[in-house]
């Protein structure tokens, strides 16, 4: 009789050698013994991904997005592989699948493919074969029956996702980190793991910049309630909790520091200020699947403006390659890209009911000599563009001025 169906997730430090895909095994392995049924999500080996796309590049530095997916896919496929012969040799029954063998389907987006629907049949039949399931993570089958991956992280995607079709009692998401911390603890030495986060607050850090988990996988727990708790695969500590808003949480005004150097920012000088503009340019970069973020739009003069925001590093090239014909259409004067920025954010759901926390940022940033480039904010969140030489001056005094250490008492 088992004792419930868990879902896990271990990222790519957790599976990075021999060595550590053994451990996995082994706390799999602990796991049957005490009778749970198990579909084990995988990244790929180490920086194996970051490996391919050099790899990649090498040979041609514009690839087919369709032949990246088919590349980078592999990654996963060799880790669910490599993992489930490590649990054979303990004598634990175990079986690899792909996404596609899974059962989980996307779109046609290649390299950022989005989950359309899962059909679980696969899964629901090897586990009641007595098999724990190991999946590749990162991955679908698109509708034209090819192999398509869901962006950086997307292995939280598949488990969390995983997790509400199978009707998980919990996900787990293993990592190098204990839980999620107030800061990220490489910068902050003084960071502090919070025992619970609510999924909002997880949705506004994944999306700012921490890199515990993709907050597509926050979204889809968010929406349908999956019970996700985020711990270390190289101790049994106890890990953080996301979980919906409980009691007392608003007292924590600020509950964490975020720092995101993935993006860059275009500015477009001279933009003729009249109605439809706006939509022009960002109409064309959204066609091309390219999100935008913070937008500033400086006061007209003598009929011209300029508008300046950020989008992803890695979208940056084909980003200027769109707007140059955009630019040239609707005569503006030149697109400058600044790719030395990063982004620095506080989040908490109880800054909104608690006024002057803006200013409390602004001051602190004020008082260390830091600039303030763009500013973005959400009813839980204030983001401020920086330059990247700054990020770690800002994140550890910001860090400090709302009392979020372990010093503090904060949950």
């Amino acid at each position: 009789m088992s004792k419930g169906l868990i879902v896990q997730k271990y990222g790519g430090s957790s599976v990075a050698n021999i060595e550590r895909i053994r451990n996995v095994a082994k706390r799999i392995s602990s796991y049957r013994r005490k009778g749970y049924d198990l579909v084990v999500v995988v990244s790929a080996l180490g920086d194996t991904t970051d490996e391919l796309v050099e790899l990649a590049h090498q040979i041609n530095p514009d690839p087919s997005p369709r032949e990246m997916d088919m590349l980078m896919a592999t990654g996963e496929q060799a880790s669910s592989a490599l993992l489930t012969m490590a649990l054979h040799k303990l004598g634990v029954d175990a079986v690899a699948l792909t996404g596609p063998q899974s059962g989980i389907y996307t779109d046609k987006d290649y390299t950022k493919a989005k989950i359309v629907k899962i059909i679980p049949k696969r899964i629901h039949e090897e586990i009641k074969a007595g098999n724990v399931v190991i999946v590749a993570g990162f991955q679908g089958l698109s509708p034209d029956g090819d192999i398509a991956t869901l962006g950086r992280g997307g292995s939280d995607l598949t488990a969390v996702a995983l997790a509400h079709a199978l009707k998980a009692d919990l996900c787990e998401i293993f990592t190098d980190v204990d839980g999620i911390y107030t800061a990220d603890p490489r910068i902050v030495k003084d960071a502090k793991k919070l025992d619970v986060i609510t999924y909002d607050e997880m949705l506004e850090m994944a999306s700012l910049g921490s890199q515990v988990m993709q907050a597509r996988s926050i979204e889809v727990g968010k929406k349908f309630s999956v019970p996700i708790v985020v711990r270390s695969s190289l101790n049994d500590r106890p890990g953080t909790l996301i979980t919906e808003e409980v009691d007392g949480m608003e007292g924590a005004v600020v509950r964490g520091v975020s720092l995101d150097k993935s993006e860059a920012k275009v500015t477009i000088v001279g933009v003729p200020d009249r109605p439809g503009i706006a939509a022009r340019i960002f109409k064309e970069i959204s066609n091309s699947g390219i999100s935008v973020d913070v937008i500033v739009q400086n006061v007209s003069s003598e009929g011209k403006t300029d508008i300046s925001f950020t989008v992803a590093k890695v979208d940056l090239k084909e980003a200027i390659k769109i707007l140059e014909a955009v630019v040239r259409e609707i005569k503006a004067e030149k697109i400058v890209a600044d790719e030395d920025i990063c982004r620095v954010s506080i989040v908490g759901v109880g800054m909104r009911n608690h006024p002057g926390v803006a200013a409390t940022m602004f001051d602190v940033l004020a008082k260390n000599k830091i600039n303030i480039e763009m500013i973005s904010t959400s009813e839980i969140s204030i983001s401020c563009i920086i330059r990247e030489k700054d990020g770690k001056k800002a994140v550890n005094a910001l860090h400090s001025a709302f009392g979020l250490g372990k010093k503090t008492k904060t949950k």
